[in-house]
């Protein structure tokens, strides 16, 4: 906003009370000024001569060489040179005085402040204010982020686009410092430097961006900065972005094919979770994996066996061994032996000429996943049993006894204890097996991880689809905490993958959802339209136990068994949302 120190009339003379009538008379004629501010011996203002007092001596005829002294009005209204300009334009408008004088801090003369000058000062404002106005329209409208900083460094705009971007809000943002709300910026450098430069990548969230800082130069000198960054698909980076995640895509592919059938991808740190059960479980997870024991993990599809086995063996003392993943349902049957035990050569028709190691061979040292244990034949059930209990097996075909040395760790998603007793699943086996326990809750009982988990997906799916999505719209997140996941993360991953493709404004939003998402939650989104994260959770979740409870008339072991918790888990829901009980 321009100041009133650049508005006013400097006056190069300063006259005293011992200014004669003549000399002021001369300085009003040939300045056409209507009023002068009178100093005292220090400089400072002491009151003023007006054309109404010059005329008051000429009345009385005082002759020329007359001091005005006795005609000097002493009670004057001066203006601060930091008077606002709100301030002054009331102070203007109710003056009578067509003329002020303008002083400093210490009451020094500066000026005149009239109401031409006053007239001038509010077309540069307006004019000002509409620049402003418009380039605040254009910010707001901007694709990319842009940020302005004053000669302080001080920033006076953003635009939405980069707040969104950075998850910040305006008063985040707005009157500080560059450098301390953004210091990755490195916006510092071009105040030194006074030259155009561009940054090279950067991610946030698993959304590159490239930061582009341009100074702002006047009669050369830096009165400002902008900086623009770059993160959405314009065509000006387009062609750097698909480079490189093609490189680092293919480069991802082929390291994590050569990684996955020998070596263990995740820790403990990748299990994200906000939930006391599962930090629980993660712990007893840790401490039973520096052992030798089996290890069972159980669990419905979709919530993160596999991770767990990962972190296991990670955190073994056979990390530096291989880790070999089995998974029992997707491998036929007639070919489940042989890649287990592998073969001698001649073994079967079709056999490599020099016969095959088997997944045991190559897990020597290390660890072997068994993922869907539960779905092997009864028969390689008995051939399991012999490894677990000798460590030593043949090969297809063979007559050589194989000694190993592997540890186990098996998961399953399916009722063990059930086919057991219907005799699908060897009793003696499911002992082996079971001896260290760990049973994954659903997402549903941890519903308060879905904002943790989309937040994590949403920045690796960023990275790899190419997208820049931010974050969601009240009502789609809220979707996302009353639906019932009966896929567990895997079908939230699925999920926001779906979203972020559709997406088209950076947010993605309740048309983004799957059709079933929005028709089966429509009413229960209806009926809890609420702000706070931890009521929706606790809403939605009150909802299920009360519809369980209707549906199985009041049965607590079947509406536990239909909520998928235990019967003590429900009583403990039952108590805390206060239900009847009965």
């Amino acid at each position: 906003m321009i100041s009133l120190k650049e508005m006013i009339t400097p006056i190069p003379y300063r006259i005293k009370e011992e200014t004669t009538l003549a000399e002021a008379l001369n300085i009003m004629k040939e300045e056409k000024y209507s009023l002068l501010p009178v100093i005292d011996n220090y400089g400072k203002l002491s009151g003023v001569f007006t054309r109404s007092r010059l005329f008051q001596m000429v009345k009385q005829e005082k002759p020329l060489p007359t001091p005005i002294r006795d005609f000097v009005k002493k009670d004057v209204y001066s203006l601060q040179e930091n008077t606002s300009f709100k301030d002054l334009e009331e102070i203007v408008r109710n003056s009578s005085v067509g003329t002020g004088v303008v002083v400093d801090a210490e009451n020094r003369v500066l000026g005149l402040f009239t109401k031409a000058d006053m007239v001038m000062g509010l077309l540069n404002v307006t004019r000002t204010l509409h620049l402003k106005q418009s380039l605040q329209t254009a910010m707001d409208h901007a694709y990319d982020g842009i940020l302005l900083a004053d000669d302080t460094q001080t920033i006076q705009m953003v635009s939405p686009s980069l707040l969104e971007l950075f998850n910040m809000e305006y008063q985040d943002v707005l009157h500080k410092k560059t450098d301390k709300v953004f210091p990755h910026f490195q916006i510092s450098k071009i105040y030194e430097s006074e030259e155009a430069e561009v940054s090279d990548f950067h991610e946030i969230n698993g959304i590159k961006y490239i930061i582009h800082r341009i100074p702002v130069l006047q009669e050369g000198r830096m009165v400002g900065a902008i900086v623009k960054i770059m993160y959405r698909q314009l065509n000006e980076v387009n062609e750097l972005f698909k480079r490189l995640q093609k490189a680092e895509n293919k480069a991802s592919f082929y390291h994590t094919e050569l990684k996955k059938s020998e070596k263990a991808m995740f820790t403990w740190d990748h299990i994200i979770s906000d939930n006391s059960v599962m930090e629980k479980i993660k712990k007893s997870a840790a401490k039973a994996a520096k052992g030798r024991s089996t290890i069972l993990i159980r669990g419905e599809s979709g919530t993160g066996k596999e991770l767990f086995a990962h972190a296991a063996h990670n955190s073994s003392a056979r990390k530096d061994g291989r880790f070999v993943v089995v998974n029992c349902a997707a491998i036929p049957e007639d070919l489940l032996e042989s890649e287990f035990f592998g073969y001698e050569d001649g073994a079967f028709t079709g056999a490599r000429s020099r016969g095959k190691i088997g997944k045991f061979d190559l897990a020597n040292g290390g660890t072997l996943f068994l993922d869907e244990i539960g779905d092997m034949s009864l028969n390689l059930q008995a051939k399991l049993l012999r490894v677990l209990q000798e460590r030593e097996f043949y090969r297809v075909g063979g007559t050589r006894r194989i000694h190993v040395d592997v540890r186990i760790i098996a998961a399953t998603n399916r009722n063990l204890e059930e086919m057991v007793k219907e005799g699908t699943f060897r009793e003696d086996l499911y002992y082996r097996l079971n001896v260290i326990s760990l049973f994954i809750p659903p997402l549903r009982e941890r519903m308060q991880d879905i904002k943790l988990l989309s937040e994590k997906i949403m920045s690796e799916l960023n990275r790899v689809i190419g997208t820049s999505i931010t974050g969601f719209e009240p009502q789609a997140i809220q979707i996302l905490m009353t639906y019932h996941w009966p896929g567990n993360v895997r079908e939230l991953r699925n999920v926001m993958e779906r979203a972020m493709t559709f997406a088209e404004h950076g947010k993605i939003k309740v048309e983004d959802l799957p059709d079933y998402m929005i028709g089966s939650t429509k009413v229960l989104v209806d009926e809890t339209a609420v702000t706070q994260e931890e009521s929706m959770v606790e809403s939605a979740e009150r909802h299920a136990i009360e519809t369980a409870l209707t549906k199985t008339k009041g049965n607590k072991a079947k509406a536990a068994k239909m909520l998928g918790i235990s019967r003590s888990s429900l009583y403990d829901k039952l108590r805390k949302y206060e239900l009847n009980e009965k």
